[in-house]
């Protein structure tokens, strides 16, 4: 298939002429959500767009938007890029230190934040940011601190006036598709974080090639719940408003739940830890109930498991889905007819688990470097255990220690200011060095076996992919987090955080009495609990794979103390060194 190519903003300034007041945009505010058509999104990134020219924004320079999902980020991404300028996004949970090594490097000059945190962090690091010259509050409710360099939204808005109209249509007439679109930083387990350059043209090549697997109408609605910050629900987003869609943000993930039942969405993306919790929400509500739901339950997800991979059963799958499957599929607003799903491997057993009640998972692969997806699960089959077929124009080889090698139009220019970095992601032909090892199956199918570079070797000489098990434990609704521990040990042991919840429920059933949560951990039933459970759901592993020793940690993983990404990966090194203690005393006598 031929990539056609054309700039974003051609296709988003066409909607916004014919939208006319069509929904582009939902959000949540004052226990309501509020619209925003195609016309107000047309007058609000202009008015953004001639504010940035007031300011003496030339061709290719930068801006930061440092913010929680709201559609002003999606508005302060089409103006920067009307004019022909690169958006910058910073994670939300940053900290001051990351959030001004990405300013600093990225020469942003003017950085937009949403609420106090934000802000506080820009006006610490501002004297620190030799081209940083204004921040902009994009949160009304924020009161505005008194100092020259800190505008409201509708402070900067106000900077824009008709003498610049002439330069925004001079920039709109010099659209280019070899500009780049964004700098986005990769958090990266170790280091610092490098610029991942990504241009209008590999934006393009995402949104043609996106046209192929997917059947999106203007009549569809999706939440936006992830991070924009990350590639993947900002290619997506973009993908939804390209389409002629409805985007609605949601700034507070705790909320979702809430939200899916207020929107009920058609269409919706999300990481495999967002399935996990269903599957494990499920499956926990199922384990209490009578003998006759269970077995109801386990005829109608076999009903369903089968007509989807077969077609055959149409009669019982639809008794199996009035009993049971839309019931289920209602916890998700009951309308969601596709969700793709990215940032890890998802488990083969929750993936068949969804497609099975009737939604529509998509599972793929891709990197902030390919401008998000590489390869998804087509509709005609889909092997669960797989990462799906090749995009359009991808090309992906396997190359030496049987690592994922990809080009195409989609493949990002290269690292800003790190060349270096940049010469040593390609191969000698010119493939992006994924970094994963996988194989190609007779079919086109793609398969994801380890990171490479997060392979463990257990002082026996045996290969560990700690990612694989942990997705295989991790799906068990008492396990809220784990890290796997093997490279240099003569077994492999994990670092446990339990889902508290189900815990202390389950601690009430027993009538076990504890002080607080480390005396409940240390619990010899609690123990015994977890040893069941871990024997049960890595039996089907390897011996040398298998986890022997476990402990159980009263407190999570988390992005403040450094053992988390922004994309919730787990920084081993950090983990290692914090649990020192704890890993020594699995392997003690």
């Amino acid at each position: 298939m031929a990539i056609l190519d054309f700039h974003i903003v051609d296709k988003l300034r066409d909607r916004m002429t014919e939208g006319d007041e069509r929904v582009a945009m939902r959000f949540y505010a004052d226990n309501d959500w509020h619209d925003i058509s195609w016309s107000e999104f047309d007058q609000h990134t202009r008015a953004l767009s001639l504010a940035m020219l007031a300011c003496g924004l030339d061709v290719q320079e930068k801006v930061g938007i440092f913010a929680t999902n709201m559609p002003r980020w999606t508005i302060c991404d089409v103006a920067a890029q009307q004019i022909r300028v690169v958006t910058v996004p910073i994670y939300p949970t940053s900290t001051p230190n990351q959030t001004k090594y990405i300013t600093e490097n990225a020469d942003v000059r003017i950085l937009f934040v949403s609420g106090q945190q934000q802000l506080d962090i820009a006006i610490s690091i501002f004297n620190q940011c030799e081209r940083l010259e204004r921040i902009v509050i994009m949160d009304e409710h924020i009161e505005i601190p008194d100092v020259d360099f800190v505008l409201s939204f509708n402070e900067f808005i106000s900077l824009g006036t008709s003498d610049y109209l002439e330069s925004l249509y001079q920039r709109l007439n010099t659209l280019n598709l070899d500009d780049l679109f964004t700098l986005i930083y990769t958090s990266g387990t170790t280091g610092q974080p490098k610029g991942v350059m990504l241009s209008h043209r590999n934006l393009s090549a995402q949104m043609t090639g996106h046209d192929s697997r997917l059947n999106l109408t203007p009549d569809d609605i999706s939440l936006c719940f992830l991070p924009l910050s990350h590639v993947f629900e900002r290619a997506w987003c973009f993908y939804v408003l390209y389409k002629g869609a409805t985007n609605c943000y949601l700034h507070d993930v705790k909320v979702v739940r809430e939200a899916l039942q207020q929107v009920s969405p058609t269409v919706m993306c999300a990481v495999p830890r967002f399935y996990e919790k269903i599957y494990a929400a499920v499956h926990d509500k199922v384990s209490h109930a009578s003998w006759l739901r269970k077995t109801l339950f386990s005829w109608a997800l076999s009903v369903g498991e089968r007509y989807v991979s077969s077609g055959k059963g149409e009669w019982r799958f639809r008794i199996a889905d009035k009993l049971v499957l839309s019931k289920l599929r209602a916890l998700l607003g009951g309308r969601l007819k596709m969700m793709p799903c990215g940032g890890a491997k998802l488990e083969p057993s929750i993936g068949r688990f969804f497609h099975a009640l009737g939604i529509n998972v998509k599972v793929g692969y891709g990197m902030t470097e390919t401008t998000a997806t590489v390869s998804c699960w087509p509709d005609s089959h889909f092997d669960a255990n797989s990462i799906g077929l090749a995009m359009p124009d991808v090309d992906i080889r396997i190359g030496v220690n049987n690592e994922i090698l990809v080009k195409g139009p989609m493949v990002m220019q290269g690292y800003y200011k790190n060349e270096s970095d940049t010469l040593a992601a390609f191969d000698q032909d010119g493939y992006l060095k994924t970094g994963d090892a996988g194989y190609i199956d007779e079919h086109g199918q793609l398969f994801i076996t380890e990171r490479i570079k997060e392979l463990m070797k257990t002082s026996g000489g045996k290969y560990i992919a700690p990612q694989m098990i942990e997705g295989t434990l991790g799906k068990d609704h008492y396990i809220e987090q784990i890290a796997v521990i093997a490279d240099a040990r003569q077994f492999v042991s994990a670092l446990i955080v339990p889902c508290y919840d189900r815990v202390e429920k389950y601690a009430r059933e027993l009538n076990i009495k504890y002080h607080d949560r480390i005396d409940l951990l240390k619990h010899a039933q609690i123990i015994e609990m977890f040893e069941k459970r871990i024997h049960e759901l890595q039996l089907h592993l390897a011996h040398f794979e298998q986890v022997k020793k476990f402990t159980l940690l009263p407190n999570a993983f988390s992005l403040e103390d450094g053992e988390l990404t922004p994309t919730l990966k787990l920084r081993r090194k950090v983990i290692h060194t914090r649990y020192e203690g704890e890993i020594k005393a699995m392997y003690g006598k």
